[in-house]
């Protein structure tokens, strides 16, 4: 089977960490996702994005959080790419990290945001993950019953190693929970994911928090998904929704064999000298 159903949840995140817990599990109880293979969240769905709040919300693996989701993905027999949580480390850092769980509900994938959005642009955003987040340090895939996939969260996408090494390894979809934010989202959001789709020939999904006009933190939304030519197969708009799509797996092994990118890379002369 090369044909697969992704259901993106764009949620509206309230402040309280098991009021947002409690919705999830409600609105996959209406059935929105019942044709899903996969369900894939935005990241920091079960706490305002806030770096003050990334502390006070962070759980251990296996927390409240990460328990909720294995059990949706157990319940609904599908696979559950958790967005993002603060997750509390064993070393006592603060990790912004995606768990992701197979048709069982056992995690078979984990990935700590590598690059911290800390960002300076002067009269319109000035944003600090570093205050409260430590960085993880591996771009790893996960392996499901269709092919490896592999997940990098929002501000990652910005590096191209970020989707090249998932897909050196095998990966032919590219999870990227996200909050892009009103400065950001217009410029660079769709350019962003077809930009990467294009270099790895590889289906992005990235999926949003929706926008709260009453956040502290005003998200882009617009979660979207992007095949391997390029083209941008779903977006939202910038409210609370979701949407099912149907990818197909073949279409990546068209895509490289029409245009041999990943093959024809030239390593014998990628470096600086």
């Amino acid at each position: 089977m090369s044909k697969i159903k992704i259901a993106s949840l764009q949620l509206k995140v309230r402040e309280d960490k098991y009021e947002n817990i409690e919705k999830l599990a409600e609105l996959i109880a209406t059935g929105i996702a019942d044709e899903a293979d996969i369900i894939s969240l935005p990241e920091i769905w079960n706490c305002p994005y806030q770096t003050e709040l990334f502390p006070v919300n962070a759980e251990p693996e296996q927390g409240d959080s990460w328990l909720a989701l294995s059990t949706i993905a157990r319940k609904n027999h599908v696979y559950m790419v958790g967005g993002s949580i603060p997750e509390l480390g064993e070393d006592g850092k603060v990790y912004n990290t995606c768990y992701v769980f197979d048709r069982e509900g056992r995690q078979i994938g984990k990935h700590r945001k590598v690059h911290l959005f800390d960002i300076f642009v002067t009269g319109e955003q000035v944003f600090r993950e570093s205050d409260t987040l430590s960085a993880g340090n591996s771009f790893d895939t996960f392996e499901t019953e269709w092919c490896p996939m592999a997940v990098n969260i929002c501000f990652d996408i910005r590096f191209p190693e970020s989707s090249r090494i998932p897909a050196l390894a095998g990966a032919k979809v590219i999870f990227n929970p996200a909050s892009f934010n009103m400065t950001t989202g217009p410029a660079h959001w769709e350019t962003a994911f077809r930009q990467r789709a294009i270099e790895n020939q590889v289906y992005m999904v990235g999926t949003a928090t929706a926008q709260d006009k009453n956040a502290g933190y005003l998200a882009y939304g617009h979660s979207i998904i992007t095949d391997p030519w390029g083209r941008v197969i779903m977006q939202m708009d910038e409210k609370e929704g979701h949407a099912v799509t149907e990818i197909d797996l073949d279409y990546v092994d068209e895509v490289r064999q029409k245009l041999p990118l990943l093959t024809a890379r030239r390593t014998d002369v990628y470096e600086l000298r």
